[in-house]
């Protein structure tokens, strides 16, 4: 149903004189737009990398909302609703349905630690509550929670449950739920520096951090492997994977705001208990920016 590069938006703040930061919704727009002018073949919005966790509840409609209507059916819009609180979650996932995105991608319960019964049901209730193309997200780093392949296997016989975002890097995770879940289950990389192995195995794509500011890069990578240039695919992986690892040097989506910010596209403002990259780590990634080839014109406008 999906494929190809998804990119996990970052979601531009600018600050009040009350020192408040609100959602930048002008600088938002146009990185939708200069996403979807690079080529990239769906747009994630209010997910981690979006800050979805310090949204309030009116901001997490509204940015879904302002986002699927700008985008307009040019690409897919796929709406974060995940949280650890499953009524939450369902009125997020009913909000993104009512907004008209394609699809909820709805990530482990963090901080509470449910079984794998508690996954179970949490997922059921989503699904049965509301009528919309579901992607389970499991990522145990950051929510203490994995979400094992004989759970997603059972998830995958719900009609709506379309696919995963498997963020863990780990290919044998990957060859295990191919293995178990039903044909025609999608499988999405979420760890940057294991998408080509990862859509070698069989993986449809990703859903990408990195390609915030190299979707072109990351797009070449895709259609050469597709195309049955490896030779082309591994050159693109490689200058991408420099990036891959200073983008996850600190806390996401600490890194690639940063990155956005010395490009001239957004304030370098994050929500606390995020705190923004800044001193030697902001001018080293500014340095590798200004040296680094991609087919992405990684131009460093901010003067440090």
């Amino acid at each position: 149903m999906f494929h190809g590069v998804m990119t996990a938006l970052v979601t531009p703040f600018y600050r009040q004189q009350n020192g408040r930061l609100i959602i930048d919704e002008e600088r938002h727009l146009a990185h939708l737009e200069r996403q979807i002018e690079a080529g990239v073949d769906a747009l994630v919005v209010a997910g981690t990398t979006g800050e979805a966790a310090t949204l309030t509840m009116a901001e997490h409609k509204h940015l879904i909302d302002i986002s699927v209507r700008h985008v307009n059916g040019r690409v897919a819009t796929i709406a974060g609703t995940g949280s650890n609180n499953t009524e939450e979650s369902i009125e997020l996932t009913r909000a993104a349905k009512d907004a008209g995105a394609d699809a909820a991608l709805i990530i482990t319960p963090y901080y509470n630690k449910p079984t794998q019964a508690g996954l179970l049901a949490h997922y059921r209730c989503i699904h049965d509550a509301v009528h919309i193309p579901m992607i389970l997200y499991n990522v145990p780093g950051r929510t203490q929670v994995d979400l094992l392949p004989a759970t997603v296997a059972e998830l995958a016989e719900l009609s709506n449950v379309v696919g995963i975002k498997d963020a863990t890097g780990n290919m044998g995770r990957l060859t295990q739920m191919m293995n178990t879940c039903r044909p025609g289950m999608e499988f999405y990389s979420g760890d940057d520096a294991s998408v080509l192995p990862f859509i070698a195995m069989g993986g449809r794509g990703m859903i990408s951090v990195v390609s915030n500011i190299a979707p072109k890069t990351m797009g070449r990578m895709v259609r050469s492997f597709n195309n049955g240039d490896l030779a082309d695919a591994r050159q693109a992986h490689s200058a991408l994977q420099t990036l891959s690892e200073i983008m996850f040097c600190q806390s996401n989506p600490i890194p690639i705001k940063a990155a956005c910010y010395l490009l001239g596209w957004m304030d370098n403002s994050l929500r606390l208990p995020l705190t923004v990259m800044e001193g030697e780590a902001l001018h080293n990634l500014a340095e590798l920016m200004n040296h680094i080839e991609l087919d992405d014109e990684l131009r460093v406008v901010v003067d440090l």
